[in-house]
């Protein structure tokens, strides 16, 4: 019998039936899509404290290489989800796009909770905005792909913001315009 979704009417069934299977966690990011409200929140909320540790201990590179890992898991998740749901559309409770399209942003910037916040609040504008070409792919793109897609496309925005903001700086030949930025993502061991 095919379900709509594992969701929390499930739950009075739940010891009746067999767990849920790798790939139901993966999408709904250990159940962060299953919230009532703002699901694609809670699911990059849920993203910041797995993270915080990749960063701190494995440094930028390891964050952004677990975004593309993730990514490509993701989209095996969200084909898995999809097929069992008969859905072709970009469901609220698959979430973990959100969750590598944040790690993404998060792996330009620094471990700070003035980083995170910011990159919280510019990554969800861009999601819910959907500028294109995150707007073409969240149309368009069908399937697994196009449920991580439009996050990845979404992350790139604020990363565009900060290197533009970078550039200018050293265009300028004045490192010291930078300087309110630096000290608002994390101080001066950024440099």
């Amino acid at each position: 019998m095919e379900r709509e979704s594992w969701n929390a009417e499930d739950k009075q069934e739940q010891g009746s039936r067999a767990p849920r299977p790798l790939w139901w966690y993966i999408a709904t990011w250990f159940g962060c899509g299953l919230s009532p409200v703002v699901s694609g929140t809670v699911g990059s909320l849920g993203a910041l404290p797995f993270a915080y540790p990749l960063q701190v201990y494995g440094g930028n590179p390891a964050l952004f290489a677990a975004s593309i890992i993730l990514f490509f898991v993701g989209w095996w998740a969200s084909n898995q989800y999809l097929k069992f749901t008969g859905r072709d559309d970009d469901p609220r409770e698959i979430v973990v796009d959100e969750v590598a399209g944040q790690w993404l942003l998060l792996s330009v910037l620094p471990p700070t909770w003035h980083a995170y916040l910011l990159a919280f609040v510019l990554f969800r504008f861009f999601d819910i905005v959907k500028p294109w070409p995150v707007s073409w792919a969240d149309r368009e793109i069908r399937g697994g792909l196009g449920v991580m897609l439009d996050d990845m496309l979404a992350s790139l925005y604020p990363i565009l913001v900060y290197v533009i903001v970078l550039v200018e700086a050293y265009c300028l030949g004045n490192q010291k315009l930078l300087l309110p930025f630096i000290n608002f993502l994390g101080g001066s061991h950024v440099h």
